[in-house]
């Protein structure tokens, strides 16, 4: 089992490993030094799409500057960092494994952080709203820079604060790369209740995890689903054999093959993107991410 790992979780429907000691340190070192050897890539991959995707918004809203962005399960601001920054994934497990075992306290790191990403802001940077559980990781984004604004709220369970409702009101892109199976419709309902339009909803999706659920609430909401069928993403490497045997019973139980896929020993994640039905017509989305 890869270190962090502490078994199979029993509340999800494909037994991922449980890697929930590293999901609300004070910095974000241990979870990339935990995360590194599973090959953990799915952020890289979000990166090119997102921001070809917060491209196209800004053709097709050419009013909205900066664009509004909300991250689901934003973690320690990862999706944030290589939406904003010109930098890539490589760069943050370099900068953080190297890290990993210095004696550095999280005030000094935050402080050199903060330094180190506001010297990499691309232009026309999105502003960025993070919702994750975890409020230290959260703590964390917002400290340094990488979330304009943060929000440590579990809508699973809860309904969203009066000032994270103020904060949706402008949502142009929702983001989110492998939390859906821990969030739900349910969020994404709370979420909606909030916003006065539709925003674009991009979802990487593992394959073990139905989005049914989650299309038939934005469907009702006037949005579109759409999944890019011309290929998957791999998300991160099996942590054991149980992982992959429960993972592989998941997708056996949705109908699902894991030849050329999860056989290759890598989760895989699929790629859906919602819009109002106008903006497909304009764009389709093998258009907007051939290939």
């Amino acid at each position: 089992m890869a270190s962090g790992a502490t078994g199979t979780t029993t509340g999800s429907d494909w037994g991922k490993a449980d890697f929930e000691a590293i999901y609300n340190c004070p910095d974000p070192r241990r979870y990339f030094t935990t995360l590194q050897p599973l090959d953990y890539q799915i952020p890289h991959h979000g990166q090119a799409v997102f921001r070809t995707i917060a491209d196209a918004l800004r053709q097709r809203r050419p009013g909205r500057t900066p664009l509004d962005v909300v991250d689901l399960c934003c973690s320690y601001g990862v999706n944030a960092a290589l939406l904003n920054h010109r930098l890539t994934l490589d760069d943050l497990y370099g900068r953080y494994t190297a890290l990993g075992h210095a004696t550095s306290r999280t005030p000094q790191l935050v402080h050199a952080d903060r330094t180190f990403f506001a010297t990499l802001r691309r232009p026309q940077a999105a502003r960025v709203t993070g919702i994750d559980a975890a409020r230290r990781a959260v703590d964390y984004a917002r400290d340094v820079g990488l979330l304009d604004r943060g929000f440590p709220e579990n809508l699973e369970r809860d309904e969203p604060s009066a000032a994270l409702r103020h904060a949706l009101a402008g949502t142009d892109l929702i983001t989110v790369t492998g939390g859906v199976g821990y969030i739900s419709a349910r969020t994404f309902a709370r979420l909606f209740d909030c916003l006065s339009s539709p925003p674009w909803v991009a979802a990487f999706v593992l394959r073990t995890v139905s989005y049914r659920p989650v299309a038939r609430l934005l469907d009702r909401a006037g949005l579109v689903t759409e999944k890019l069928t011309s290929r998957t993403f791999r998300q991160r490497r099996f942590a054991d054999g149980a992982e992959r045997r429960a993972a592989f019973d998941a997708l056996t139980g949705h109908g699902l093959s894991t030849a050329g896929k999860e056989a290759d020993g890598f989760y895989h994640a699929e790629l859906f993107l919602s819009r109002p039905a106008a903006d497909i017509a304009a764009l389709p989305l093998a258009d907007l991410l051939p290939g």
